[in-house]
């Protein structure tokens, strides 16, 4: 038998990998402003790559506590 969807506490866990991913984020700017110049520049590529990528996860995880407060809500 399938386990009910308990969305109970969805935002609660979007907001904590919105937090993680945002301090994941600055912690490599952090590393780049510190460090940029003693690191390659394929190394530097793919720290900025990697910030891009947890950039969109940031706004898909936003998008999906607007759709849960929506469901919330009914």
């Amino acid at each position: 038998m399938a386990k009910p969807d308990n969305r109970s506490d969805n935002v609660e866990h979007l907001q904590q990998s919105i937090q993680n991913t945002l301090e994941n984020l600055h912690e490599a700017e952090d590393y780049l402003n510190e460090f940029g110049s003693e690191i390659s520049s394929n190394e530097q590529e793919q720290i900025q790559e990697k910030n891009e990528r947890r950039k969109e996860s940031i706004r898909g995880f936003r998008e999906e506590v607007k759709d849960e407060a929506k469901h919330s809500g009914k």
